[in-house]
């Protein structure tokens, strides 16, 4: 059934209240004339609530019709009009509202009654059906105690088509535009590419520390199996988890890796975001995580009084160091590994094996019988043969 446009039935709704009112008017009439003439206060509060009832029915009746048939919203609400409205590319010419898209109002809906949020990044390439972000958020669906967080999750989209895909698959979408930088495709490890890509992350998470958000960083490529927050330090304004732990928080020798990380929004961590970020031009040529190895050791870090610590890779393990409980595993990151291909696979498996330990009773659960079938087509072979491949290149 095609809905009449707006005026024409709103023509179409007087015509019906006219109907009423006559109707009431005969019935009104009727029933004085059975009345005395002291009861005319009685009578008109009566017309006055029949016709009231009337009135309101009706359009109860014409706005369920209305919903019934999709009665489309203003631009303002459509995703598509998101979509225009932050790529200017494929802007029309219909006025939009900008609040809706600023970060700010993205991290106000999505926050922590702590102003916590969770962040990660995500690019076409990660966004394509049965792809990277598939597989992340259905860690959080099937995790323990992980599937209410996804209401606190902010996808970072790098591209367009990235946050067209973010649109229908999530609610808290937010569209990081880097001019004249193409972020779509996969950007392999320490590509020129790739270094823009992590030091755009790195300036950008230094300004959502200074709206006045905490954020836990998460890449796209790492599981949830459980509510990580418990397992975090109270104290720390600055914590990561690590390619290798040393087995103390608090040992500068820790491998960090930055696709984890906790930080809490204060005058230290802010500062410490700056200079990590300023670092690049001291080390040029290094990624985020290697500058980190740098300046940790920094007497800046010292000055500023920034409390960091190492995450255990008991609860935050990685292909690189998995975490060998199933009981005590809140995330699983894919790292050391290279390709999108061999990454995917793994991922699927290390998905399948949290299901099974699921499905286990509880006697078998703590027996801790399981182990992970991971690392399978990752590993560091793979970045091996990377490493040998770029040499190659150089070479011819």
């Amino acid at each position: 059934m095609r809905l009449k446009p707006w005026g024409q039935r709103r023509v179409a709704f007087h015509r019906r209240r006219s109907s009423a009112t006559t109707f009431l008017s005969t019935a009104g009439d009727s029933f004085c004339d059975m009345l005395p003439d002291s009861a005319s206060i009685l009578r008109r509060t009566l017309i006055a609530a029949l016709f009231f009832a009337v009135v309101s029915l009706s359009c109860f009746i014409l706005y369920k019709a209305s919903e019934s048939v999709g009665f489309r919203l203003p631009n303002s609400f459509d995703p598509s009009s998101r979509f225009r409205y932050v790529f200017p590319s494929v802007a029309d010419d219909s006025p939009l509202d900008s609040d809706e898209y600023r970060l700010e109002k993205v991290l106000k809906d999505a926050a922590m009654q702590d102003r916590t949020v969770i962040l990660t990044t995500l690019n076409e390439a990660w966004a394509a059906p049965n792809s990277v972000i598939d597989l992340f958020l259905e860690s959080f669906r099937i995790g323990d105690r992980t599937r209410r967080l996804l209401n606190h999750l902010v996808i970072i989209a790098m591209d367009q088509k990235a946050f067209s895909r973010c649109l229908v698959i999530h609610i808290h979408c937010f569209a990081l535009v880097t001019e004249g930088v193409d972020f779509s495709q996969e950007a392999y490890f320490m590509t020129p590419d790739y270094l823009k890509m992590m030091w755009r992350r790195i300036d950008f998470l230094r300004s959502v520390l200074e709206m006045g958000y905490n954020f836990v960083f998460t890449d796209a490529d790492i599981m949830w199996f459980r509510d990580p927050f418990p397992r975090f330090y109270f104290d720390a304004d600055f914590q990561i988890a690590c390619d290798h732990f040393s087995g103390s928080s608090l040992d500068l020798e820790n491998r960090p890796n930055g696709g984890f990380t906790f930080v809490r929004s204060n005058n230290r961590s802010i500062e410490f975001y700056k200079f990590w970020y300023s670092s690049r031009e001291t080390y040029p040529g290094n990624h985020d995580q290697d500058v980190l190895n740098n300046i940790k050791y920094d007497s800046f870090i010292t000055d500023i009084d920034l409390k960091m610590r190492f995450l255990n890779t008991a609860y935050f393990g990685g292909l690189c160091e998995p975490s060998k409980d199933f009981n005590l595993v809140c995330t699983m990151h894919a790292n050391c590994c290279f390709g999108l291909d061999s990454k995917l696979h793994d991922l699927r498996i290390m998905l399948q094996d949290w299901k099974q330990y699921l499905s286990l009773p509880l006697s078998l659960k703590r027996s801790s019988i399981l182990s992970w079938r991971v690392p399978w087509n990752c590993s560091l072979d793979s970045l091996r043969h990377y490493d040998y491949s770029e040499k190659n290149a150089e070479q011819g």
